[in-house]
């Protein structure tokens, strides 16, 4: 029987600029399972740990960056993967930084802050569009969701 679970987490992390949202898109390393792919933070949930303290980690593991406001997106990515015959389901989360200062781990070979337009043509993965998408749409509708997703950072 097929499994179901919830392994792995996507975080769209942003800054507010006088030009509007600017995305943080990380290109994997050559060395990596999907060389070459763009994408935004990601990464396993540890033992012991929750969906959004996984992806605060990956944020610091993979940037050197810290949350300054994070919410839970209005979706979840989900795709079947063939080895182990599970399908995944992965919370996705939005993140603002206020920092453009990337420090990148041996994980990823490139980053770039882009707008949602151009994250768009990055992303490969449906569930990727559509995640990213929706985090813009929540930052820039500012509606209620934001208030009843946000997590509290403090402590």
């Amino acid at each position: 029987m097929t499994d179901v679970l919830v392994r792995v987490v996507d975080a769209y992390v942003f800054r507010k600029t006088a030009d509007g949202l600017k995305f943080l898109m990380l290109r994997r390393a050559k060395t990596k399972l999907y060389e070459h792919l763009w994408q935004g933070v990601a990464g396993k949930i540890e033992k012991g740990e929750t969906a959004w303290q996984a992806a605060i980690r990956e944020l610091n593991e993979e940037t050197g960056l810290k949350p300054k406001h994070m919410f839970v997106a209005d979706h979840v990515s989900r795709f079947y993967e063939a080895f182990g015959d599970r399908i995944n389901l992965v919370p996705v989360f939005g993140i603002e930084v206020d920092s453009d200062n990337v420090i990148l781990s041996e994980e990823h070979s490139e980053y770039k802050w882009v707008t949602l337009e151009e994250a768009q043509k990055h992303l490969v993965w449906n569930g990727q569009k559509k995640g990213i998408q929706v985090v813009n749409e929540m930052v820039l509708s500012n509606d209620d969701r934001m208030r009843w997703s946000e997590i509290s950072l403090d402590g």
